[in-house]
């Protein structure tokens, strides 16, 4: 695979300006070279910089992986589902997460591009720190970049390997259903604990 590719008839032209075009394609292993030092700069910062203790740091990360969890499912269930009237709303919710139902197999479009991924860890980091503080937020907020970056990968690998482990495979067929057979249905991706707490399973 490509580090920066293009158009091709698995991963099918979205938008005329190539720059933009290029954008919308994310090689995979983009995500951990992202995610993985912003999960450690967090936990770093809060433990070594700010003297969070260990014990209450290893909690506050838990609990960040967990919100991610919940997070992903709302988000998926809410936001990437919604439909807006009229053509703009078609062609918005077609940019969101249509053309993933669309092209399922475009290897390229199933983890989120940096410019969005990027910008939704600030804005979500901005939101936790009102809520927990200065100190809290790093632990907090790498277990949430670790869970986001769980889920990228997970989904990513749900789509383009056949796992031996069962808990994937279970995820893999959950995952599969929800695209082929029940779209408004099995939210979860990296977990359907949520599915069966609100019931769309």
């Amino acid at each position: 695979m490509e580090l920066f590719p293009h158009a091709t008839s698995e991963s099918p032209r979205m938008f005329e300006s190539d720059l933009v075009d290029v954008c919308s394609r994310t090689h995979p292993l983009v995500v951990p070279l992202l995610f993985v030092p912003a999960s450690l700069g967090c936990l770093w910062e809060g433990v070594v910089a700010r003297g969070v203790g260990a014990g209450p740091a290893a909690l506050l990360f838990l609990l960040g992986a967990a919100v991610w969890s919940l997070a992903e499912y709302w988000l998926h269930r809410t936001f990437f589902h919604w439909k807006p009237p009229g053509p703009v709303g078609e062609r918005l919710h077609f940019l969101v997460h249509g053309v993933h139902h669309t092209w399922p197999r475009d290897r390229y479009r199933l983890v989120m591009p940096p410019a969005v991924s990027v910008s939704l860890f600030f804005l979500f980091f901005a939101l936790f720190r009102l809520a927990l503080g200065a100190r809290a937020v790093f632990p907090f907020h790498a277990g949430f970049a670790a869970g986001y970056l769980s889920y990228d990968l997970i989904h990513y690998a749900i789509h383009h390997h056949n796992p031996r482990w069962k808990y994937a495979r279970d995820l893999r067929k959950h995952h599969m259903l929800h695209h082929f057979k029940s779209p408004d249905a099995r939210f979860g991706v990296s977990t359907r604990l949520w599915d069966r707490v609100f019931r769309t399973l």
